[in-house]
């Protein structure tokens, strides 16, 4: 698959940039993505794969067996051929603002708001959704793990789980920007940067004689950093087999059974042989829920490998994210649209996102804002990342953007990071903009009756 095809879309957006094309639309557009709710019992979003967006907008193309597809393709038979000759010229020209990697959102918050020729701006649409919607949606989930680990590490181990092997590295990626340590994925720590843990697999011991010969061996081969995996046949049996043999391993890892009783057990034993610095790792079906409830418990769980929760995320497998149309400019005139359909009305034109702390510097609430209004001493949350189809930052490390969010999650009150129940952050829409929905509205309704 080509990475930045311009095909890389629905054919509705094409046929739409035909229609624009053939009808000698021209326009300056404005769109913007946001989530109109957050799924059940979410309370905040962590905005993730901005970086890839970036890199798709500089470098996307039509490539001539692209476009000579779309020629012979039945929806285009009646479009103009210079329109072909346009896409092997195209280009991305348009300017992007948007939120930083790591930064908390909340609904009816533009995550992105993208500025370009129609034509440009619509046929993008697809692909910013599903880089946007899926990184972030695993930035999230990661955050609420981090969260409930209350500063114990958290791997990524969903490489295996996810749906192929770019959506694995995405997750790996997103999920070290929602708090993640590390991954188990080795290509995902190349690309980014990201830590990379790995153990060994229950098929190491089982292809030995025995436990302890299995023990013995890998230390040999690695005599530092060793995690053994001690729940193939019986976790305190296969513990005491380690003690015996006196060679201290860096870490054991739990994959199964009761976690938080072996946990203490086990932990008990090491600090016994005089092993209290080794520590002791969990897998096996965790997520958020199952991690607050063993700790709760008093689990004496040093660091935690979450898979399938993370990279499918089975209590909010999607997010709902949108690109709405709120400004067009046809020659020289602005004008602000907005929908208004029941359920789905959005506000019209150009935003910024405001956030407001606190005398001790916590997030105390948002406003939703026309773009150019002042920020009254409020933070603005929307910074441009792209100008005329370039970028205009450079890209930033994956570790800062886990600081970001970290930094960001330490600001948010607690009510709103628990995991058990919703909490409405309180986000408002200005006067000015709240104004202009309703002289859109009232236009619209004007044209409706002529």
């Amino acid at each position: 698959m080509r990475e930045y095809s311009g095909l890389l879309t629905d054919l509705y957006e094409l046929t739409m940039a035909a229609g624009y094309f053939q009808t000698r639309f021209e326009g300056r557009a404005t769109f913007e993505l946001f989530v109109r709710h957050l799924p059940p019992r979410r309370n905040f979003l962590v905005a993730a794969g901005l970086e890839q967006a970036i890199e798709y907008l500089e470098n996307v193309r039509f490539a001539q067996d692209e476009i000579d597809y779309l020629r012979r393709h039945p929806a285009f038979r009646h479009i103009q051929r210079e329109f072909f000759d346009y896409l092997g010229q195209f280009r991305f020209t348009g300017d992007v603002w948007a939120m930083p990697e790591g930064t908390l959102a909340f609904p009816g918050e533009p995550v992105m708001r993208v500025t370009a020729p129609i034509i440009e701006a619509q046929i993008m649409e697809t692909y910013l959704l599903a880089t946007l919607s899926y990184q972030t949606m695993i930035a999230s989930k990661a955050a609420r793990i981090a969260t409930v680990a209350e500063g114990r590490e958290v791997v990524d181990f969903s490489a295996r789980r996810a749906h192929g092997g770019p959506a694995s590295l995405l997750s790996a990626r997103a999920a070290a920007i929602g708090g993640c340590r590390g991954t188990s994925n080795t290509l995902a720590g190349q690309l980014y940067g990201i830590g990379t843990y790995g153990t060994q697999a229950h098929s190491w011991i089982m292809a030995h004689e025995s436990e302890g010969e299995a023990f013995s061996r890998f230390l040999d081969a690695f005599p530092e950093g060793s995690v053994l995996l001690v729940d193939t046949y019986n976790v305190r049996r296969a513990v005491k087999t380690i003690v015996a043999g006196g060679r201290k391993p860096w870490g054991i890892r739990l994959d199964s059974g009761d976690l938080t009783a072996d946990s203490r057990w086990a932990r008990r034993e090491l600090d016994r042989a005089g092993w209290k610095d080794v520590k002791i790792f969990a897998s096996g079906d965790l997520d958020e829920y199952r991690i607050q409830d063993i700790l709760k418990k008093g689990a004496a769980i040093d660091a935690f490998g979450v898979g399938t929760a993370l990279g499918t995320p089975g209590d909010a497998p999607h997010l709902n994210l949108i690109y709405k149309l709120t400004e067009v400019e046809r020659g020289g005139k602005v004008r602000e649209a907005a929908k208004f359909s029941h359920a789905k009305a959005t506000y019209p034109g150009r935003k910024q996102v405001f956030r407001r702390a606190n005398a001790r510097g916590d997030f105390a609430g948002d406003k939703i804002a026309i773009e150019d209004e002042p920020p009254n001493g409020c933070e603005p949350l929307l910074i441009e990342v792209m100008r005329a189809g370039r970028r205009t930052l450079p890209a930033e490390p994956v570790d800062a953007l886990r600081n970001r969010c970290m930094t960001n999650l330490a600001r948010l009150p607690q009510r709103y990071r628990q995991i058990h129940r919703s909490a409405v952050y309180p986000v408002q829409y200005s006067k000015r903009l709240t104004a202009m929905q309703q002289e859109v509205r009232r236009r619209i309704r004007r044209l409706a009756v002529k």
